[in-house]
């Protein structure tokens, strides 16, 4: 066998192995959910103002980090320093909804 093909399906197989590991989460899902849990303190669309001044519109989110850093804080109850949030604990299909929600308001 040619060394090109070779190494041509091994870049095939990561990448495929790489695309698989990613999830598609329901957007719509996922805002529902910020509804519910962040609505009453953080701004949710592209224009709104969050009601609490101190809480960062979730549009401004991906300017500080990616927002898939989330995952991990979102299914273990997320806390901060600030004491008025909430600890708030996601299961993995609510994450992906709320990831791939935060994803649409980078665009």
């Amino acid at each position: 066998m040619d060394a090109r093909w070779l190494i041509i399906g091994l870049a095939a197989t990561m990448l495929l192995g790489t695309v698989s590991v990613v999830r598609a989460g329901d957007a719509t899902a996922g805002r529902a959910l910020a509804q519910k849990h962040c609505g009453a303190c953080h701004a949710l669309d592209r224009a709104d103002r969050s009601p609490k001044p101190e809480a960062p519109p979730f549009r401004t989110l991906h300017q500080r980090y990616p927002v898939e850093g989330l995952e991990e804080a979102l299914a273990e109850g997320m806390v901060t320093l600030h004491p008025d949030m909430p600890e708030v604990t996601f299961a993995p299909d609510d994450i992906d909804n709320f990831i791939a929600y935060l994803k649409t308001l980078e665009q």
